[in-house]
């Protein structure tokens, strides 16, 4: 199937691992360019180099800590310069602490909601100002979790929060920038075997996959063809929808 990406232009935060990069690779081997972030430049740069060699498109490696104030403004703004304009943004980018709420500590939790709910606020502003200064479609997608939906149990209700905010976030983006031609959706993976997740897994791998129907974890690529999907020509006609990839984690 041709998903209509060729030529387009992507920022994909937190793409130089797990998640992130396999919906960079995805979305280069159907034709798009991407802008590779991370907070480790020579990592950025080795994943967009590797993706420039195997799908001859237009990989930039951009460095981004995106807890620090002013970097999600820095990265747009790089991007931009970098590859002239953006037609879809992909906020992946996240933390995934671990504490109780008893012993939780208020920066954590200030933290978490930056980085995994304000950041995406301030990347999605920019893209819609963006798209809509070109009067051009564009697609915005965000990963949240399904956690967003069942909360948590083993010490990530900042998280939890954090996702369910940016749900709620995308459905009301969704409704004021339809009429714009840009579409706004999310997906919301389940546990997926990642360098986030490792530490937990190996720990806890048995209670993970005894909550799964499908009786695994996911493996990255799964979750990113269905970014690519939402990025494509084929999904023009959905807004405000939640794509649920969690192996029957969450059922609605």
């Amino acid at each position: 199937m041709d998903y209509g990406l060729s030529g387009k232009n992507v920022l994909v935060t937190g793409s130089t691992k797990g998640l992130g990069e396999a919906i960079v690779r995805v979305l280069a081997a159907e034709g798009a360019n991407v802008i590779v972030s991370g907070r480790n430049k020579e990592e950025a740069d080795a994943v967009a180099s590797r993706i420039r060699e195997e799908y001859a498109v237009q990989a930039v490696g951009i460095a981004a800590d995106l807890g620090d104030k002013g970097a999600a403004d820095k990265l747009f703004d790089e991007s931009i310069a970098a590859l002239g304009s953006l037609d879809i943004l992909v906020n992946n980018a996240g933390i995934w602490p671990t504490a109780y709420v008893r012993e939780m500590a208020p920066e954590d939790f200030e933290k978490t909601l930056y980085v995994n709910l304000e950041v995406p606020f301030i990347l999605s502003k920019r893209m819609v100002n963006h798209l809509c200064d070109r009067e051009a479609r564009g697609k915005i997608i965000q990963i949240v979790s399904q956690a967003a939906f069942h909360g948590s149990t083993t010490g990530h209700a900042h998280y939890a929060a954090s996702k369910a905010g940016l749900v709620t976030f995308m459905r009301s983006l969704a409704r004021e920038v339809a009429g714009y031609g840009i579409n706004v959706n999310a997906v919301a993976p389940g546990m997926v075997a990642t360098p986030m997740t490792k530490e937990a897994l190996e720990k806890k791998g048995d209670y993970y996959n005894s909550r799964i129907p499908i009786g695994r974890v996911a493996r990255p690529e799964e979750v990113a063809y269905c970014v690519a999907f939402l990025a494509s020509d084929k999904a023009d006609y959905l807004t405000g929808i939640t794509i649920d990839a969690t192996g029957g984690m969450l059922m609605r």
